[in-house]
């Protein structure tokens, strides 16, 4: 595909960013590391992947439909720490020096939006690839052979890393297609999706390599309890298929919780994301001020960068 567009999942990157690099200070003492994890690993995504257009999501305030559905969801996580919170509008100017657009919609979780907008870019835009920036494995279900997820490596020596399906698949041990599926029956803590109590990652992939689906498996529950016996090979015995029979509601609810929307309503147009020119001395002295010096050498050449060098070659 001839073009390329960036797509940031800004707070995944932040939270990454918090959790992998040591404490970094502003001078002023402000807690930087996050703004720093996230503009180092944004500056080498436009660098390695040259994109065409980008575009910048963000989490925003509001109960999300998932909350309503399931009010557990998320309730386990604590609330965002003191010393990030400040971050996140360093972040965002980050984002905005960088002339990127950004978007977040209340009550919208940021997974619904690029879900949605890869979407759209696959129904209308044949030539074009999407490349979600993340540090989240919930991306991988929107992985196709026009959307591809690109994970930053999480320090020193560990490398960047672009997953098309086959990538996928060999760090998941399922297809794409059965992503949902895996969570749904594994569950996942970070979220609070409960899945099926007792079903580990093996028995998880052992059942789908099986019956394809969910729902291939609870057709298959629905048999063995009518009375139609094991045959060899059988994995729903036992105490899987005991688990599986109590916690069918939770696996369901799982599953859909896990599912990202791909048709929520937002208004976005490729065109607008188009990479155009930023204003370099203004990025530059942005991130003087947080001491980011490194970061600088990193910075994408501006307009009159790009006319010497189209004049000299």
């Amino acid at each position: 595909m001839s073009k390329t567009f960036v797509l940031i999942d800004s707070h995944a990157l932040i939270y990454r960013a918090y959790h992998a690099f040591p404490d970094l200070t502003a001078p002023d003492g402000t807690l930087v590391n996050a703004v720093y994890g996230f503009s180092r690993s944004v500056l080498t995504a436009i660098r390695d992947l040259q994109p065409t257009y980008i575009a910048a999501t963000f989490d925003s305030k509001g109960k999300t439909k998932r909350a309503e559905e399931y009010k557990e969801y998320k309730a386990n996580r604590a609330a965002m720490p003191d010393d990030l919170i400040p971050q996140i509008a360093l972040v965002k100017e980050v984002v905005t020096a960088l002339n990127i657009p950004q978007f977040s919609q209340s009550g919208i979780e940021a997974d619904d939006l690029l879900g949605t907008i890869t979407q759209q870019v696959e129904k209308e835009h044949a030539d074009v690839r999407s490349i979600i920036v993340t540090g989240d494995k919930d991306m991988f279900q929107l992985v196709s052979e026009q959307t591809h997820a690109w994970l930053p490596g999480r320090g020193r020596g560990s490398l960047d890393t672009e997953y098309d399906a086959e990538e996928v698949q060999k760090k998941m041990g399922v297809p794409v297609s059965q992503i949902i599926d895996l969570k749904a029956l594994m569950g996942d803590a970070s979220d609070n999706i409960p899945g099926v109590k007792g079903v580990g990652p093996k028995t998880a992939r052992k059942l789908l390599e099986r019956h394809k689906s969910l729902e291939g498996i609870y057709q298959r529950v629905d048999e063995l309890v009518a009375g139609e016996p094991p045959v060899a090979g059988e994995v729903l015995v036992g105490s899987t298929l005991k688990k599986m029979l109590e916690d069918r509601e939770m696996a369901f609810l799982s599953q859909q919780l896990a599912t990202i929307d791909r048709a929520i309503p937002i208004d976005f147009a490729l065109e607008p994301c188009r990479v155009s020119h930023y204003n370099k001395e203004a990025a530059s002295e942005f991130f003087e001020k947080l001491k980011f010096t490194s970061l600088k050498r990193l910075l994408p050449k501006d307009a009159f960068e790009l006319s010497v060098q189209k004049a000299l070659f």
